[in-house]
């Protein structure tokens, strides 16, 4: 019998960092087709059982379900961006009653400045001046660059549609391709990794959806019975934002205590605040656990740390993607013997649920 020869931990350790730093770089300058796809790879698992209603039950064609599959989901995102249009351009209506009450602040702030910090009014409405100045001055390339910004956004957009009507199109193709490659010894194991990514990955977002619309639900409730203006826009933005852990929220306290802030009283600013953070204390220990459940099971410490990596990586699709790629990367290493100890690094202890392989043996 021949001795298996391994090389040294600190040898094998630099492959490993070379392989990352060189698979980051990849990724970075692949961002363009790999981040569209990674989205249409996340929108076709959640429509392929449309996709498959209308092929089995309505016996109609691959590319007439993937086609009305498609024109659904357009149709629902169409839906969420008309609805914040609506909200934002009654926001836009008391446009002149934001600029006054803007201009009131900035007055209380230059009081407190001059009475705390001895700046008096002249040298504050001075640098207010040369603020503004450049401002306006660099004004044709914010514009130009919002302009870029929103084609870029449509572009991407377009992609995304693209790449999910053809992965749900050729989705055997590429699951024969996968078979193929692994071989017949590896083809229970694919099955079963095929399989439970689109599971776990479909109710995770499903779970998501719902989470969203009700902590959006309950965000207006509560707005709407403080007083505050513009509930429903505030509820809707609460209700967006939460979709991305821990960063999400921050984001939709702040948009919401300067919009309350900027239309309203402090104190309904201050209430504003508090009731995101009550809302997102209850929603991560009540609403999360019931409605997303235990469907993603990553510990807090790898989720934080992927979403900070997919934001340096892609931005803000990155944050949004990062849950579910790890989540993926765990269901595989949890099903290769050589790779369980790094899943259990991203979620702890392992339930092994050969769901497809039981499904193979009964057919």
């Amino acid at each position: 019998m021949v001795k298996k020869i391994l090389a040294p931990f600190y040898e094998r350790l630099s492959f490993v960092l070379v392989g990352m730093i060189a698979l980051g770089y990849l990724i970075i300058q692949g961002k363009e087709i790999l981040d569209p796809m990674m989205f249409g790879l996340v929108f076709a698992l959640l429509l392929l059982p449309i996709c498959n209603f209308f092929e089995r039950k309505l016996r109609m064609p691959r590319s007439l379900a993937s086609f009305i599959s498609i024109i659904l989901l357009v149709g629902f995102i169409t839906g969420v961006v008309y609805l914040v249009g609506t909200q934002i351009s009654d926001l836009s209506k008391d446009w002149p009653l934001l600029q006054q009450q803007a201009n009131k602040t900035v007055d209380s702030v230059q009081l407190w400045i001059r009475d705390h910090l001895h700046y008096n009014m002249a040298t504050q409405s001075a640098y207010i001046h040369k603020t503004t100045k450049s401002i306006m001055d660099s004004g044709a390339v914010v514009l130009g660059t919002t302009l870029g910004t929103v084609s870029s956004l449509l572009l991407f957009y377009i992609f995304i549609i693209i790449f999910t009507f053809f992965i749900l199109f050729y989705r055997r193709l590429l699951l024969r391709f996968l078979l193929w490659v692994f071989g017949k010894d590896g083809e229970h194991i694919v099955f079963d990794i095929v399989e439970n990514i689109q599971s776990i990955i479909r109710k995770y977002i499903v779970g998501l959806m719902i989470e969203m619309v009700i902590v959006a639900v309950v965000a207006f409730i509560v707005f709407e019975c403080l007083g505050v203006r513009y509930a429903g826009l505030l509820g809707i933005v609460t209700g967006l934002f939460n979709i991305i852990p821990y960063i999400g929220i921050f984001s939709a306290l702040v948009l919401s205590t300067l919009i309350t802030f900027a239309t309203g009283a402090v104190g309904n600013a201050l209430l504003v605040a508090l009731s995101v953070l009550i809302i997102h204390a209850l929603d991560s220990n009540v609403l999360l656990p019931m409605v997303v459940g235990s469907k993603v099971k990553l510990n807090a410490l790898i989720t934080f740390l992927g979403i900070v990596i997919g934001e340096m990586l892609w931005g803000l699709s990155g944050m949004f993607l990062s849950i579910p790629t790890i989540a993926i990367l765990k269901i595989i290493f949890d099903r290769i013997e050589s790779l369980k100890p790094w899943g259990f690094l991203l979620g702890g202890e392992y339930e092994y649920k050969p769901a497809a392989e039981k499904a193979m043996k009964t057919e």
